[in-house]
């Protein structure tokens, strides 16, 4: 895989991982190829491609953070949105509503994961029954 197509459309649509490595991000490209039709994405898969890799890496605490604001904290956590804060006791929550491994919610934990299931709805005609148009 080439890549570098995908790698030029992550650095424009995900700026917050610039202090990551072009090494770095290939890799997260390579491991998202088997992920992403080329048949379906079509004149979009690099687009698609770069999305899914900018979701991986913001998962994988990469880029910037949302509870820490540096590069490199959060992992996992840094999809997720701030629910509540108390001052008393300090307590923080965070918004857990979108994980479920049934179903696409993992794709909404970040930003990219949403713009990679819109880019997908609108280019993947889902299978419907007969009776529905």
């Amino acid at each position: 895989m080439d890549g570098s197509k995908a790698l030029d459309i992550l650095r424009t649509i995900a700026p917050e991982f610039k202090a990551v490595s072009d090494e770095q991000v290939q890799k997260f490209l390579e491991l998202c190829v088997p992920l992403v039709s080329k048949s379906r994405f079509g004149k979009l898969y690099d687009q698609a491609l770069a999305l899914l890799a900018a979701h991986r890496m913001k998962l994988s605490g990469l880029g910037v953070s949302v509870i820490g604001g540096s590069s490199g904290e959060g992992g996992a956590a840094a999809g997720f949105q701030l629910a509540s804060v108390a001052e008393a006791s300090v307590n923080v929550s965070f918004n857990t509503a979108n994980i479920n491994t049934g179903t696409d919610s993992w794709y909404a934990l970040t930003p990219y994961g949403l713009e990679f299931l819109n880019l997908r709805r609108l280019l993947i005609m889902p299978i419907t029954s007969a009776g529905e148009r």
